[in-house]
């Protein structure tokens, strides 16, 4: 299937956006982060993902909520879509409310055979340029999969011992409004209904960029608010509403933190690791 998507690779898109005061204040709050944010403060290290946002009208949108198959990413004959994983290196800081330049490339297009059966990865890299210049280089994965007939959980990873945790509270309401901030309208965050009876997901799936961002949060306040130079994060495991939800980490070794997401049976869901 990757030869068939050959022509993707290598493909271009370019645009501009500006992450506002309101939207940044807006995210603070579903995250119960502190602190008061204004147009030219230091925008938090991944909020730049609450830019371009998708200007898709309801009649282009697939039965998943997303945009139908095409565009600039290739149309994987497979329904289900997740973003399983990224690497981001920060090179200079943006600011709250600045014009914001994306250069978004297709790196490469694999396919692969997994438990769950094909698996295609895309792979994009991004990056992002504020007044201070090139700011962000980030990779993307996103995984496409066969929708199942029943829901059958990966091969469980228990957490490690942590030298720190923060708990976190999920509900309903904390999913929609990262939904709504990011216009992310994949059904299955905030339409129980589908999520349980078309992807067979047993409940409202936690999204994966919202973990990456609480993980980045916390180590940020334990370490007085140091500005990381690079994050590594992929989703082991998927994290529901009802939940319990623990921030956990490792302590620094050389400069490197290792931090996961861990749920209510002490399992793995989230690895990451961020580099001071």
């Amino acid at each position: 299937m990757s030869e068939v998507f050959g022509s993707w690779i290598g493909r271009v898109q370019e645009a501009h956006d500006i992450v506002t005061a309101r939207q940044v204040r807006q995210m603070a709050a579903t995250l119960d982060v502190s602190g008061t944010f204004a147009e030219g403060d230091p925008l938090p290290a991944l909020w730049h993902w609450m830019g371009w946002t998708p200007e898709t009208p309801m009649a282009d949108l697939g039965p998943d909520g997303h945009p139908a198959r095409g565009g600039f990413l290739p149309p994987v004959p497979l329904e289900r879509r997740m973003w399983a994983g990224g690497r981001l290196a920060f090179l200079a800081p943006l600011r709250i409310g600045e014009t914001l330049h994306r250069r978004s490339e297709i790196l490469k297009v694999a396919e692969k055979t997994g438990t769950t059966g094909r698996m295609v990865f895309v792979t994009l890299r991004h990056e992002v340029t504020g007044q201070a210049g090139l700011a962000v280089r980030e990779e993307q994965d996103i995984v496409y999969i066969a929708m199942p007939d029943r829901f059958t959980p990966p091969p469980p990873v228990p957490a490690p011992a942590a030298a720190w945790r923060r708990d976190v509270p999920l509900d309903t309401v904390r999913l929609f409004r990262f939904s709504a901030l990011t216009f992310n309208a994949h059904r299955i965050h905030f339409d129980l209904p589908y999520a349980t009876a078309v992807e067979k997901y047993p409940g409202l799936v936690v999204h994966g960029p919202m973990q990456a961002i609480l993980l980045m949060q916390a180590a940020r306040d334990r370490s007085q608010g140091a500005v990381p130079r690079g994050y590594r994060f992929r989703g082991l495991r998927p994290l529901f509403h009802f939940d319990a939800l623990s921030l956990q980490g490792q302590g620094p070794a050389a400069g490197t933190e290792t931090l996961a997401t861990v749920n209510g049976e002490g399992l793995l869901c989230m690895q990451a690791e961020i580099d001071w």
